[in-house]
């Protein structure tokens, strides 16, 4: 009995061995069904990791003044040159990727939080949806651009004031989606047999309703993501956002312009960094829009 019981207890384990190898087989076969999730979350983890270990790059202080270095072309010592006031722009570019996906990531959050919870009280409780709609309405009357402008112009540039900005000026946008998906699924045969049996209506959103409308937010959270993104350099760029002394590709871009048509290369190398991030995230938005809702996948 010993040796059966060994042998048995062998085969299990046997058996749950390969477990981990059919998890990435999973994984590797999804990737392949959606290549842009590949390509965009590859593209992404590298901005992430050039953000996250700037100082191990061969950077050195991107805030160094040296007049007597302005201007340099891309060289062996300076790889993306130097800007008007000497400093070394690739080291500029590198940590300037910290501020743009703290911008992005954070707005994406907060927002997709705010008006996630807004969306749900909009859509699920009848009497609140006229009210809270009009005021949304009128939000979105404005231009995220312009709201943002108009909300920086009231404090003081920084980090902080821009990811507050452009948070308020998302919100009416992730509050409308999910007012939509709420709308549908209320009406749902499940939802309508929870109210039968006399379900309170938190409980009805949190078990019910609110799952259901994760999928579409991770898709606008990735839209927005990129939207903070470009929100936050045109800010920079027009001198309404980050202090000039902060290294982000839109102060790079905007201290560069003035010297455009004799130096492009300060210009060019972070939109060059903004565009692919941008990019990126557009991509993982596309792939998870597609593997995510039914109805549009190319393949069940």
């Amino acid at each position: 009995m010993t040796a059966q019981t060994e042998n048995a207890t062998g085969a299990i384990t046997a058996a749950r061995d390969p477990a981990e190898p059919t998890r990435l087989r999973r994984f590797l076969r999804y990737l392949r069904r959606h290549p842009s999730v590949a390509v965009g979350g590859g593209l992404l983890l590298i901005m992430i990791l050039i953000g996250v270990f700037a100082p191990l790059l061969w950077t050195v202080d991107p805030t160094a003044i040296s007049p007597a270095r302005r201007t340099r072309m891309p060289s062996e010592q300076y790889w993306f040159g130097t800007d008007m006031l000497g400093r070394d722009i690739y080291s500029r570019v590198v940590y300037g990727a910290r501020v743009s996906l703290v911008v992005g990531f954070t707005v994406a959050l907060l927002s997709s939080v705010v008006g996630l919870a807004i969306g749900l009280l909009s859509g699920f409780v009848r009497w609140a949806d006229g009210i809270i709609m009009r005021a949304i309405d009128g939000m979105m009357s404005i231009p995220p651009i312009l709201l943002a402008i108009a909300l920086m112009a009231l404090t003081r540039g920084s980090v902080g004031n821009v990811i507050i900005a452009i948070t308020l000026a998302e919100i009416p946008r992730v509050a409308r989606l999910v007012r939509g998906v709420v709308l549908s699924l209320r009406e749902q045969p499940y939802v309508e047999a929870a109210v039968a049996l006399g379900a309170r209506t938190p409980r009805i959103i949190i078990r019910h309703i609110l799952p259901n409308t994760m999928a579409p937010m991770m898709v606008q959270a990735t839209y927005i993501c990129a939207s903070a993104m470009i929100i936050e350099a045109i800010l920079s760029f027009i001198g309404a956002g980050i202090p000039p002394a902060t290294p982000s590709w839109g102060n790079i871009m905007a201290e560069g312009r003035a010297l455009w048509q004799v130096r492009p290369h300060i210009v060019m190398f972070p939109a060059i960094f903004l565009s692919l991030t941008v990019l990126a995230v557009n991509l993982l938005g596309d792939g998870l829009r597609d593997s995510l809702d039914p109805r549009i996948a190319k393949s069940l």
